[in-house]
């Protein structure tokens, strides 16, 4: 079934909870009180002399910084919020665009105001900090933010160059990634004599018609192509400025700042790669069976995403959705509540449509509510992505009683409970599936296991390298292209005939954060492992405990990183064996999906 049916059935999110348009009076109100709000907070900042070599943080003075940043944050954050609801679903909005370049522009002076807490907090002792905690109540419950800043600290360049940094950001790395935004949503395919945006051309790579999917694979290559110099003008803007960036803060390479903004150590990332490189050659006996189930010698890109088996179920939005609340419900009520609330509530724009991104997302809207972008295809794995956004959602919810600098989550832990609720809705899929239903399922699942794993080891190597040779200058289209195949090559091997040169154009993820991609993995392969523990709990009469100490998890993602919430578990990121654990769920699943091919 291909995804170019009308889209108006779909929902859109609601937007009118917050203001009534664009135009509301009361959104003009909002931005002046936010503006209002900014030069308070930047004279509390003068008055105190923070970051500026004045006195060190008292309980008194930090209450009050802290406080305020907190307020500032819940004030910001709906508008935000709000103003992204209509540049993400329409780039083609002058209205839109010019509220969201008045917001930025606003809110330009709290990227350095953000350094300057982060110099201040940093020029505390051992002992100043000890101090602090024990005799505040604010500092107590700020603590991991306080600590992680002191990290951040110690990679600091002075004052005003972190000042300088943060004002041009939206004019530099930030200008680019919104150029790249804005030309990607509206651009189109030729395919079969009708224009068609890319978001659609990319929904097709589930067709069941592989002419289809070729046919759609070959005009979203030459769309992406007829734009490769935009595109790589702003992947080289993006990160020249990062590299530069990281270099004059005194990090090791590219790499490490990512690490410190992900929440985690290199020995942890050594241990979960090293396991994933172990994997690949299981994958490989993945693509190599779907290559034999559909009678190819070997796979063509537009085949990764190609169904097999056969569902008795038509996935559209509304069976989705009913499936996912039902699914959510099995696992715990307040689960299946929660969907019933994101339903009901209408937090999610469903369908791909001309002028919107591509992809999906989850963001959070007001103080435990959230909105949810996907772009539906008629699919099992569309089915998936709404409830992995949906775990975003749930994670959210569970924040809710956290402060903004309370609730900072890394990426890392960010993908816990999408990965979780999407595999509450796989596992029970796949519970009661057989015959051809059960290869669908099974498909479904490594389907994106392998993008996970797979996929997203070779954008890292991907980027990885573009930092290196960005060092020495620009890249064009042909060398950017280049180092995509040869990236993909050593992740997926010889099983493809055909690759995807463009893949640095197509996401966005390259633009938005430097090493946004390895978290996916560890977010799946962590999600995993939990998975497992609530197995076992069930198996044992005891899931109620665990689904305490999950949801606390979830609640602490702001205020405890990473190897210590995992610790809680029982679980040891440093040991590849945690990793080989989780792998071997995939691999369990990749020997089922291999006999049932054969």
């Amino acid at each position: 079934m291909t995804s170019t049916a009308p889209q108006a059935e779909m929902p859109r999110w609601r937007t009118d909870d917050l203001y009534a348009s664009l135009s509301d009076p009361k959104l003009e109100q909002a931005l002046e009180g936010l503006g209002a709000d900014i030069g308070r907070l930047e004279a509390l900042f003068a008055e105190l002399e923070v970051g500026k070599g004045g006195p060190a943080p008292t309980p008194e003075t930090l209450g009050r910084v802290l406080d305020a940043m907190n307020a500032l944050g819940n004030t910001s954050g709906p508008i935000g919020a709000y103003l992204n609801a209509f540049v993400t679903t329409d780039s083609r909005d002058e209205l839109a665009q010019g509220r969201m370049a008045a917001f930025t522009t606003l809110t330009l002076p709290l990227g350095p105001l953000r350094s300057r807490l982060t110099a201040w907090l940093g020029g505390l002792s051992d002992a100043q900090l000890s101090d602090l905690l024990a005799a505040s109540e604010t500092a107590r419950a700020h603590e991991h933010f306080l600590r992680r800043a002191v990290k951040l600290a110690r990679h600091q360049m002075s004052p005003p160059e972190e000042d300088l940094a943060a004002r041009l950001r939206p004019s530099g790395a930030g200008g680019w990634a919104k150029l790249q935004g804005n030309v990607s949503s509206q651009l189109k395919g030729e395919f079969r004599g009708e224009p068609l945006p890319v978001t659609a051309l990319r929904a097709l790579a589930s067709d069941a018609d592989e002419a289809v999917r070729r046919d759609a694979f070959e005009a979203e290559i030459a769309a992406w192509k007829s734009s490769e110099v935009v595109f790589a003008a702003c992947l080289n803007g993006v990160k020249g400025e990062e590299g530069t960036l990281a270099r004059r803060r005194g990090f090791e390479d590219a790499v490490a700042p990512s690490l410190l903004t992900h929440g985690i150590d290199r020995q942890t990332l050594d241990a979960m790669q090293g396991a994933v490189v172990r994997s690949f050659p299981d994958f490989r006996r993945y693509f190599a069976a779907k290559a034999r189930a559909l009678g190819k010698p070997k796979l063509d890109w537009w085949d990764i995403l190609a169904p097999l088996g056969h569902s008795e179920t038509e996935w559209t939005y509304g069976a989705g959705t009913e499936f996912v609340e039902r699914q959510f419900r099995g696992y715990s009520e307040q689960l299946g509540d929660f969907a019933a609330e994101a339903f009901e509530g209408e937090w999610v724009d469903a369908g791909p449509r001309e002028g919107k991104r591509s992809g999906a997302f989850c963001m959070r809207w007001t103080r435990g509510k959230s909105r949810i972008l996907m772009n539906h295809a008629p699919s099992l794995d569309s089915v998936s992505t709404l409830a992995h956004e949906l775990g975003h959602g749930y994670h959210n919810a569970r924040l809710a009683g956290a402060e903004p600098l309370q609730r900072e989550t890394p990426m890392t832990l960010a993908e816990t409970a999408s990965i979780f609720c999407e595999t509450v809705v796989q596992n029970a899929a796949l519970a009661d599936a057989t015959g051809p239903e059960r290869l669908y399922v099974l498909e479904t699942s490594l389907m994106g296991y392998a993008q996970v794993v797979v996929d997203i080891h070779s954008r890292f190597l991907f980027e990885r390298a573009v930092f290196e040779r960005r060092e020495k200058g620009d890249l064009n289209p042909q060398e950017l292209g280049e180092l995509m195949t040869w990236a993909q090559r050593e992740t997926y091997g010889d099983v493809l005939n055909t690759l995807h040169p463009y893949m640095w154009a197509v996401k966005p993820h390259y633009y938005s954060l430097a090493f946004y991609n390895y978290p996916y993995t560890f977010g799946l392969l962590f999600g995993l492992g939990l998975y497992a523990q609530y197995v076992a709990a069930r198996e044992a009469g005891i899931e109620a405990d665990f689904q305490a100490r999950y949801d606390e998890l979830l609640a602490s993602t702001g205020q405890e990183g990473p190897l210590t919430l995992a610790a809680r578990f029982g679980i040891d990121l440093h040991a590849p064996d945690f990793w080989e654990g989780s792998l071997d769920v995939i691999r369990r699943q990749i020997e089922a999906y291999v006999e049932a091919v054969e």
